[in-house]
């Protein structure tokens, strides 16, 4: 069965071992890489253009920031759904994440059902997709 391939920017490990969990239990969601800090995430969507759907992005990170992560992602060639899973989701920061190509902003809090909600829709279509392919 296909599945969505996930990456996933996050400096917590806690977190990011339980978000993996969470998706790849629940939904067709396969987590084909992470990344701690923007250097590494940059570095990896720059190699990796292909090899991903979504990317869940974290505003703070061990080093850096999940914006600059956005504004890398943004300026690929390939156009992948862009995700930010923060605990800091200000109006103003919501905006500012939106701007920089984000399709969607949860807060880590109050909106992981959402978040699981939004994948679970995105994996359902990307199954579609490649299922429609396979009869054609």
């Amino acid at each position: 069965m296909p599945s969505l391939r996930t990456y996933i920017v996050e400096d917590s490990a806690v977190i990011r071992d339980s978000l993996i969990a969470a998706l790849e239990e629940l939904l067709p969601i396969e987590v084909v890489g992470t990344a701690d800090d923007e250097t590494t995430a940059s570095q990896w969507l720059q190699r990796s253009a292909s090899d991903h759907d979504l990317v869940i992005i974290d505003i703070f990170l061990k080093s850096g920031s999940g914006l600059g992560v956005l504004r890398t992602a943004l300026a690929a060639p390939q156009r992948h759904k862009l995700v930010v899973l923060s605990n800091y989701t200000t109006p103003e920061m919501r905006l500012k994440c939106l701007a920089l190509g984000a399709d969607e902003v949860f807060d880590k809090s109050h909106e992981l059902e959402e978040l699981l909600r939004y994948c679970g829709t995105l994996a359902a279509a990307a199954v579609g997709a490649a299922s429609t392919a396979t009869l054609n």
